[in-house]
């Protein structure tokens, strides 16, 4: 397996889908890579020759911010919502939607299982 940015990517699949294992690097930036690297023919990793895949650490190396970088700035940005009280940062605080998704119907997932509540005479359910 080869190494890129601390992460073993897989050597069976094309270059282009094995640099998605990264985080931070999805289709848009693999293929960016790729051309910019100027590997052809998007082969499989194996194929590639040591230079190409040096070209490929440099690349990412320098021009992305992926892995820890990236996880570090996506939390810092959180965590800067939450302390400034904004209204993103409050749902990020209580585990719900963010992007204005309603939760009466859906967000089962954020709110947890149905709770039935009782006395009430339909079944009406709630968390």
């Amino acid at each position: 397996m080869a190494i890129v940015s601390g992460v073993n990517i897989p050597d069976n699949k094309r270059v282009e889908i094995a640099l998605r294992s990264i985080f931070g690097i999805g289709p848009t930036q693999a293929k960016d890579v790729v051309e910019t690297a100027g590997i052809i023919d998007n082969p499989r990793v194996r194929d590639l020759s040591e230079s190409d895949l040096t070209r490929i650490r440099e690349i990412i190396d320098r021009q992305k911010v992926v892995e820890g970088d990236l996880r570090r700035e996506v939390n810092g940005n959180i965590r800067r919502l939450i302390d400034i009280g904004a209204y993103r940062g409050l749902r990020h605080r209580r585990g719900l939607p963010v992007r204005g998704q309603r939760t009466k119907t859906n967000s089962r997932t954020k709110r947890g299982r149905r709770v039935a509540v009782a006395g009430r005479g339909r079944a009406v359910t709630r968390k």
